[in-house]
């Protein structure tokens, strides 16, 4: 027996080297995947979601509070601000019947499907990873069971800080950046050569119809009005000033028409509607339109204030001002 024993010492000495190495591996496993679950922890900011797998969640500061949503959503429902993500190539699978409505995003929109809050069986059916909706939604909460929930307040941003948010939810902060700077500095210079042509003080109104009333808008109301008065430092009339400004736009008469117009006048009208009032005579009259210095825009194509519709609205604009 005693020439046996070094042997099982040996033997449990062998044992117990390859437990404590057994140890040190698992250890260091434990370690790689500690640093690993670390790195995975959502980021409130952008450049960390830039950096998540695109299976990976972020966090996203809303107006509500914190929302967890996919580092890269590849399945959104947009019921709000469809255009904006759209225009930063987010694949959507639902989306709001006016976008659809949209010329400039017909293309794009084919085969997708037209929702909206209280269609919530269609939603779930779509399976999406995101929805994005306005806070006046009475089913926010409801469309947050379904898939995570970002509702954004129309107006509480201004168009350009709006889509640096829509980038952030996206995970393209960036490059939301960078068209915003880029669209400020090009903006600003067409309106340079536009206010040179036409004088520093000539003043534009943005003018609407539907089938049954006009209406003239402030600043931040779509229809271009940031294009020509945010970014290109264009002015408005006084009276569009006291009237139109703050609450956005203002309700006119036929009547009423040539009090609110300026120099020059925008014409947002829809080609479904027959506009038989460019045929009357307090139309004819005004002299913006005696002088020709009136340009047409789509309705439906100038709705909203998203990268798409800018970029066209501008070269309408530079177009209309300068030729």
């Amino acid at each position: 027996m005693k020439k046996f024993i070094p042997a099982i010492m040996l033997l449990v000495l062998v044992v117990v080297l390859s437990a404590c190495g057994s140890n040190k591996t698992n250890n260091a496993n434990n370690a790689n995947n500690g640093s690993a679950a670390a790195a995975e922890t959502p980021a409130a900011t952008e450049s960390a979601a830039a950096e998540q797998p695109a299976s990976g969640t972020v966090t996203y500061q809303s107006e509500s509070g914190p929302v967890e949503i996919p580092a890269n959503p590849k399945r959104i429902v947009a019921l709000a601000y469809a255009p904006n993500m759209i225009s930063m190539g987010a694949n959507i699978v639902g989306v709001d019947q006016w976008t659809n409505m949209s010329p400039l995003f017909t293309d794009k929109l084919k085969g997708v499907e037209v929702v909206s809050d209280e269609d919530l069986e269609k939603i779930i059916e779509l399976d999406p990873d995101l929805i994005v909706v306005g806070t006046e939604s009475k089913n926010v909460a409801k469309l947050s069971e379904i898939a995570p929930t970002v509702a954004f307040t129309w107006g509480k941003l201004d168009y350009l800080n709006q889509q640096i948010e829509i980038g952030k939810i996206l995970g393209k902060e960036k490059e939301a950046q960078t068209w915003v700077d880029d669209f400020k500095s090009r903006a600003a210079a067409i309106g340079d050569e536009i206010k040179a042509k036409i004088g520093e003080n000539a003043t534009v109104s943005v003018i609407e119809t539907d089938a049954k009333s006009f209406y003239v808008f402030g600043d931040h109301w779509a229809r271009g009005t940031e294009v020509l008065y945010q970014a290109m430092g264009l002015k408005m009339p006084e009276k569009v000033t006291k009237d139109a400004q703050g609450p956005g736009y203002f309700t006119l008469s036929q009547e009423t028409l040539s009090d609110y117009a300026g120099d020059y006048i925008v014409l947002s009208r829809s080609t479904a509607n027959d506009n038989a009032f460019m045929k009357t005579d307090t139309w004819k009259n005004i002299p913006a339109v005696k002088n020709n210095h009136v340009i047409e825009i789509d309705t439906e194509a100038s709705t909203y204030s998203d990268p798409t519709t800018l970029e066209s609205l501008l070269s309408i604009f530079k177009e209309g001002f300068l030729k």
